[in-house]
């Protein structure tokens, strides 16, 4: 059995070749473009890493949903309340930094900022964003090492998500919960599949909702945080995950020649089960 995690590049060899293969998509897939190479390659069998992801492409050959997991001994977990609101990523509009300053002033506790800014952005960061972090609550720490996550996130209040995009997982919730640091996000994309809503974070609808959820104090127990992150995003969980989707394709021989689908134009069904995170 073949994993890829790199898109749709090796499609035309893999239609080529007899082999038993899977891959597993890590973008959004919303893209008209998108949705015309992969109608070529229908007979592709492919793995999203949530429900969300799938909806621009319904009709893919779907095995199965798989979220991502870390390492249980990865992120250390922190009993203490937090003192800051955090935020990790990166500066572009679609990451919600202006929101998340936003919630910060409004609720006048210190915001820290860990985040690169790709050149791309570059002049939105000096544009829009640098003139918003010259309130003393703002403190722009840049980009962190993976080994200062841990005391990034684990010291902080809540982390901070106001996503602005169909995000199709986001690591940085799972890497939060892991610390027992509580997440508080917008609406949008795979929020709500991540999100154990009250045990894990808080998923709100508008800045004014973040606002006023801050001001009544704790979001959520930090013990539950770590516990949900225990239960579901760790990476022992996501290896049986793909696990089942790998025998599930050897037994059915689900791998779909060219010879069987090409000239296929008409969307396919998706798969009519979806693996959950607490398998």
């Amino acid at each position: 059995m073949i994993h890829f995690h790199c898109d749709y590049i090796h499609y035309p060899l893999s239609r080529r070749r007899r082999l038993p293969h899977v891959t597993t998509l890590h973008g959004r897939l919303d893209s008209a473009d998108l949705a015309s190479l992969y109608r070529e390659f229908i007979e592709m069998p492919v793995i999203s890493i949530s429900d969300s992801q799938r909806k621009p492409v319904p009709w893919l050959n779907w095995q199965g949903t798989v979220y991502h997991g870390l390492p249980l001994g990865l992120y250390q977990f922190k009993r203490h309340d937090g003192s800051y609101l955090a935020f990790l990523g990166r500066i572009c509009k679609d990451k919600g930094i202006e929101e998340t300053i936003e919630i910060a002033k409004k609720t006048a506790i210190p915001l820290r900022i860990s985040a690169k800014v790709d050149r791309a952005d570059r002049d939105y960061f000096n544009d829009v964003v640098q003139p918003l972090l010259r309130d003393p609550l703002i403190q722009f720490v840049g980009e962190i090492t993976e080994s200062k996550k841990n005391e990034f996130l684990g010291n902080a209040i809540a982390l901070l998500t106001p996503i602005n995009w169909p995000e199709p997982f986001g690591m940085v919730m799972i890497e939060a919960m892991a610390c027992g640091t509580p997440v508080l996000a917008l609406r949008r994309g795979s929020v709500p599949e991540v999100i154990d809503e009250g045990r894990s974070g808080l998923i709100v609808s508008s800045v004014d909702e973040a606002v006023a959820a801050l001001k009544k104090g704790k979001l959520v127990s930090r013990k539950s945080c770590r516990e949900s992150f225990e239960l579901r995003f760790t990476a022992c969980r996501m290896t049986r995950d793909y696990l089942k989707i790998y025998e599930l394709l050897a037994d059915s021989n689900n791998t779909i020649t060219a010879m069987e689908r090409v000239g296929t134009s008409a969307p396919k069904e998706s798969a009519p089960w979806t693996m959950t995170s607490s398998a």
